[in-house]
């Protein structure tokens, strides 16, 4: 009889995600995700201003900070027609690039390398083997014999005080680790540098959108001047910062994030490079516009759809056709007016919450009903993956030169064939490489802005259909982003002004839902199944793959058998 596992929440940022899972044999042969809260920014947003969306959208998230306030900005242009100034495109790029250097850093560090890493064991390491192998695989100045014997040595307090502080909670000893200690003492090291960094780039936010989390948006443009005298405006000074911290990104991103990576993946290549891989459809609604949004063709990211792996083919995305993206709620707690079995375009989307299941706590899901407050969305009837793994098949798939160099180079250097990044290690690796073109982009960028500005362009806005008397009595309008986790797109319809309807079809969505109408898993189930567990009550293999989507914390792990009943509680981060 297959056992029962149940991890909830099993995220480490927002614990809102519970994984259920069954294993026979030490495989999991079936799994089921659940969103375990509600949103419902959408009701929030009816009868508002569409201008003020980006405002309210903004504050789903607090991690992707930004995204939702770009799509939401992206969408009312879109339902009225107004373009934004290549300056606000430009600004709108950089702010998306810091986002997503940022955001990628800290998910591999702070947030799935310790599903790699076995922290505990970098006490055993040598400093200086430690010191030699960095060394070896990249000139970043901190590797040598002290300093890895510092990072050592404050390490060891934590062990020795009880207390292991940030690195608490983890399944250290662990049979599925791999790493030797010198490799697992550089990436503590690291992470903590990490944690350091992290904290500078995010100030172009601040610098073009005031603030950070949340940057400030506008419909039209951006909210901040330039002036290259003024001292209240984007300045001389702010936009020479601007580029120190890309440059400073790049050289962090290439020189520990990278061999890091390469480093991890040449341990772990041989199984798990054949693990987690899951769905066989990919999809990218495309980002960072070299000439203007409406113009895909010039994305640095391409748009399309991979469908059965078959990199042959891209197929096109029409998100404004009814017939290609629709939601179900069949397993979902949620009602549409006319039957749970139909799928709905959001143009035409509902969120009438309908909660059915048991009350909280409970041991298990009833899966044969409704199991989540995630809806599910589909593709032409397909369900699909999206993320940094599906953004890089597309865009090697498209033929782009730099998509292919960062991949086929990295597949030399791993000695493993293409098929080797449908799986959890390739969805990791794809984040990483994902970065490195972000950084050159990010450089490209500024350039192209500084240019404009010596050329005398210092517009960000355009306010030409700001007055809402000058807009049609109803207007729909669809914005797309690729988020650090995905694909993200917001519909809106406006009604006399206002907002009439509003719907958000976000990454997670995409990734986690339940199954559809005709029971078919979403990307998160499909990726466990075959997955092995060496140990039930320590179930790292399993976050180790839904953390390679990167969702959000945890701070506890449940662990029951088939039968409901109790068997090992356990914490972790």
């Amino acid at each position: 009889m297959a056992e029962r596992i149940v991890i909830d929440p099993i995220t480490r940022i927002e614990g809102h995600l519970r994984v259920e899972i069954e294993v026979k044999n030490g495989i999991i042969t079936d799994a089921y995700s659940a969103g375990t809260m509600v949103r419902g920014i959408e009701t929030i947003l009816k009868g508002r201003d569409p201008r003020d969306a980006w405002a309210f959208v903004g504050r789903v998230c607090g991690v992707c900070t930004s995204t939702h306030s770009l799509t939401s900005v992206r969408t009312v242009e879109n339902a009225l027609g107004i373009s934004a100034p290549p300056n606000a495109e430009l600004i709108r790029n950089l702010m998306a690039n810091a986002l997503y250097i940022q955001d990628h850093v800290v998910h591999f560090y702070v947030l799935h390398a310790l599903d790699w890493v076995d922290v505990v064991s970098a006490l055993k390491a040598d400093p200086s083997e430690a010191s030699k192998i960095a060394q070896s695989i990249s000139p970043w100045p901190k590797s040598s014999v002290g300093y890895f014997s510092d990072i050592q040595k404050k390490f060891k307090n934590f062990v020795e005080s009880g207390q292991l502080g940030i690195f608490a909670n983890g399944y250290w000893g662990h049979p599925a680790y791999k790493l030797p200690p010198a490799v697992n003492l550089i990436a503590v090291a690291h992470y903590l540098e990490a944690l350091e960094w992290q904290k500078e780039l995010v100030k172009v936010h601040t610098i073009f959108g005031g603030k950070n989390p949340h940057p400030n948006y506008l419909v039209g443009g951006v909210p901040c001047s330039i002036n290259i005298e003024e001292a209240n405006a984007v300045n001389a000074e702010r936009l020479a910062m601007v580029g120190k911290l890309f440059e400073d990104a790049k050289t962090f991103v290439n020189q520990v994030y990278i061999p890091d990576l390469l480093a991890v993946a040449s341990f772990y290549k041989s199984d798990w490079g054949a693990i987690g891989g899951g769905l066989t459809n990919y999809m990218s609604f495309g980002d960072f516009p070299t000439n203007g949004y409406n113009n895909p063709d010039s994305f640095k990211m391409p748009r399309g759809v991979i469908l059965n792996r078959d990199l042959s083919k891209i197929h096109e995305i029409k998100a404004d056709d009814p017939e290609q993206i629709q939601e179900y709620v069949n397993n979902s707690w949620y009602e549409y007016s006319k039957g749970d079995k139909i799928g709905l375009h959001p143009f035409d989307g509902e969120t009438k919450l309908n909660y059915t299941g048991p009350k909280p706590p409970y041991d298990q899901l009833d899966v044969s009903k409704k199991y989540s407050w995630v809806k599910t969305p589909r593709w032409k009837g397909y369900p699909m993956e999206v993320g940094p793994l599906s953004r890089m098949l597309v865009g090697y798939a498209s033929g782009r030169a730099d998509y292919k160099e960062v991949i086929e180079s990295t597949l030399k250097a791993l000695d493993v064939p293409v098929t080797a990044l449908f799986s959890t290690l390739g969805r990791t690796a794809a984040r990483g490489l994902e970065t490195k073109l972000t950084c050159d982009w990010a450089l490209e960028f500024y350039q192209q802005l500084l240019a404009n500005i010596k050329n005398g362009d210092t517009r960000t806005m355009n306010n030409d259909k700001w007055d809402p008397e000058t807009w049609p009595k109803t207007a729909r309008g669809i914005g797309m982003v690729e988020a650090p986790r995905g694909a993200l797109s917001h519909f809106i319809v406006i009604d006399n002004k206002k907002i009439g309807n509003y719907q958000l079809v976000v990454p997670t969505t995409w990734n986690a839902s339940p199954r559809d109408i005709n029971g078919k898993r979403s990307a998160y189930e499909e990726s466990l199944i075959g997955t092995p567990v060496a140990d039930p009550k320590l179930p790292l293999e399993v976050i180790r793959t839904i953390h390679s989507f990167d969702p959000c914390l945890a701070c506890a792990v449940h662990v029951y058998d088939e039968n409901g009943s109790y068997i090992h509680d356990l914490k972790t981060y």
